[in-house]
């Protein structure tokens, strides 16, 4: 893993907005316990609210793709894991 920082713009732009929609969700209307949420409410306090939303839906991005290749369903306590 080469991680400086930064995300790129890569790929579709509407999944990337929807990824970014689902990830403001789950850090301002979710209540929902989730390792992910944990996660980025804890990043939120560190790096601001938009960056941790950025940073949760590329997580979510890598959960999800993992999961499609596992076809194991998504557990909200081993998210982040």
């Amino acid at each position: 893993m080469d991680y400086d920082g930064h995300i790129s713009r890569r790929g579709d732009s509407h999944v990337r907005s929807l990824l970014y929609e689902a990830a403001v969700v789950i850090l301002t209307r979710s209540h929902a316990d989730s390792d992910l949420r944990s996660w980025g409410m804890r990043l939120r306090e560190k790096i601001g609210f938009k960056r941790a939303a950025v940073a949760v839906a590329r997580k979510l991005a890598v959960i999800m793709h993992a999961m499609l290749r596992s076809g194991e369903l998504f557990t909200r306590t081993t998210a982040t894991a």
